[in-house]
């Protein structure tokens, strides 16, 4: 079953600042230290992460992250998947998923 891509910006239009607001969050944050850890970049279920929050807000998470693009939604009707922008974010930001990844797990580090 094919889905339709809501695609995020390209990635020469990629802005920093909307980066660091979407990544400001912790349980965007988390999201998207657990994707940059899967190396294999396959596609996951919104499901998939254990966020301790509505299905409306992490539809809401989701939505900010894909707006930043920083992942690719991809709408099956009935359920939405999600894939991590690997190459366009290391092509446009060098280094910040290898930041991401030293991101100490349960958002522990102070701020």
């Amino acid at each position: 079953m094919t889905g339709k891509n809501l695609a995020g910006p390209e990635v020469d239009a990629l802005d920093l600042g909307a980066v660091f607001r979407a990544l400001a969050d912790k349980h965007r944050r988390s999201v998207m230290t657990e994707l940059a850890a899967d190396r294999s970049d396959s596609e996951r279920g919104c499901n998939s992460f254990d966020l301790p929050v509505s299905k409306q807000t992490q539809t809401h998470h989701f939505r900010v992250l894909r707006e930043a693009g920083l992942i690719d939604e991809i709408d099956y009707g009935n359920r939405k998947g999600i894939r991590l922008r690997r190459a366009d974010i290391e092509k446009r930001f060098p280094g910040l998923l290898a930041l991401l990844g030293a991101e100490p797990p349960d958002d522990t580090a102070p701020l």
